[in-house]
């Protein structure tokens, strides 16, 4: 049997009013005043689990909360390379004067995956960070639970280099706040030389009914096992 490690992403909670300002990878507060959905979240995760977050405050925040509501998390691994994208100067600005500046506008994103902000990065360089850290902690834990509260970007990133997507097709996937996306990797086998990654949620919003039915279907495997 291969060994899996599981990688359980859980987007920040929604940012304090930006006044639609953008925010890229600068560090404004989380609004975490949302109990049921940190109870939820808490009861659904995996205990033992390793924690990771980026180096921006929201992550933090959105763990904390997370924790106190009932999941005990280990003191966090803090990876700078899982922040958002660096937009450059074009964090700070209202979004209608970036979209004014772009032939055309993106349907998905600020802008395409392979456009840098000015003195900032692109998506796909995004994508290269966020792969290698990806790749660093999964063979530092294989066989864990990793629990990654991070960003939209940076999620979309995960799956992006799960499935082996082009970055533009990676950007297509909609990731909301304190959504899952779980995503497990499996070691090399002989049928997969190379390992494999599976998708089991991706933009999972988690509710205190999917805890219950997930509760209900662990119960009726270990009845039948």
């Amino acid at each position: 049997m291969s060994k899996r490690t599981s990688w359980w992403w859980v987007r920040h909670a929604p940012v304090t009013s930006t006044g639609g300002r953008i925010y890229g990878n600068t560090d404004p507060d989380a609004n975490v005043e949302d109990p049921p959905t940190y109870k939820a979240l808490a009861s659904f995760l995996p205990k033992n689990a390793i924690l990771v977050t980026s180096n921006l405050k929201r992550t933090k925040q959105t763990a904390d909360a997370i924790e106190a509501a009932g999941l005990l998390l280990p003191e966090a691994i803090v990876e700078n390379n899982l922040g958002e994208q660096n937009f450059g100067e074009w964090q700070g600005k209202i979004r209608e004067e970036v979209y004014a500046t772009l032939n055309p506008k993106h349907l998905f994103w600020l802008a395409s995956a392979h456009t840098k902000a000015p003195n900032g990065e692109s998506f796909t360089d995004l994508t290269h960070r966020v792969s290698l850290i990806i790749k660093n902690l999964t063979k530092l834990y294989a066989g864990k639970n990793i629990i990654s509260v991070g960003h939209g970007g940076v999620i979309r990133a995960a799956i992006g280099h799960a499935l082996n997507l082009d970055p533009e097709v990676a950007l297509s996937c909609q990731i909301d706040n304190c959504s899952i996306t779980r995503l497990d990797y499996f070691e090399p086998t002989e049928s997969h030389p190379n390992g494999a990654w599976a998708v089991f949620h991706i933009n999972h919003h988690v509710t205190s009914k999917s805890v219950l039915e997930a509760d209900h279907t662990a119960m009726l495997a270990l009845l039948k096992s």
